[in-house]
């Protein structure tokens, strides 16, 4: 029960309330993926090209994410800086579209000589699990990238402090 109590209090810390911002950033971003790459895939490809469908779908999803991650999960204002945050944002995303290009290839495999439901759903999960990969450590990354006075000032702070 100590252990829940101590989660519970956790939630309610800066780090805590932007852990769950950031987590609802990932859910977002992955619902716009998702219903992007189903377009792309179905309607304007027909099922067929997952690389390509799979590529313009992760960036399609990847702008909302810059800007939900920056202004509210790590409660960024004004101009963005280009080199800090930027750039490194989005050679992130690029290396997880990289690897979500070999789930794509993978998931074309699966999927041959089967439904278009099937490729569709192996498709999906494909791209899931590629991106599923980088969480952890785009967070931490996102987390360096986005640091605030308030953050540093946090770090210090015990539970029973905050």
């Amino acid at each position: 029960m100590q252990i829940l109590n101590k989660a519970i209090a956790w939630t309610k810390t800066h780090e805590g309330r932007k852990l769950i911002r950031y987590t609802s950033v990932s859910v977002i971003s992955t619902a716009v993926s998702f219903v992007a790459l189903f377009i792309y895939y179905r309607f304007i490809f027909h099922h067929k090209h997952e690389v390509l469908a799979t590529v313009l779908a992760n960036m399609t999803a990847t702008v909302p994410s810059y800007y939900l991650n920056r202004t509210w999960a790590w409660g960024k204002k004004g101009k963005s800086h280009l080199t800090r945050e930027i750039l490194p944002f989005w050679l992130m995303s690029l290396l997880g579209i990289t690897v979500s290009i070999f789930g794509a290839l993978l998931a074309r495999k699966i999927g041959a000589g089967h439904s278009d439901f099937f490729k569709t759903v192996v498709l999906q999960a494909a791209n899931l699990a590629s991106f599923g990969a980088f969480w952890i450590l785009k967070i931490l990354l996102f987390n360096r990238l986005f640091r605030t006075e308030v953050e540093e000032f946090d770090e210090h702070l015990t539970l029973e402090e905050a």
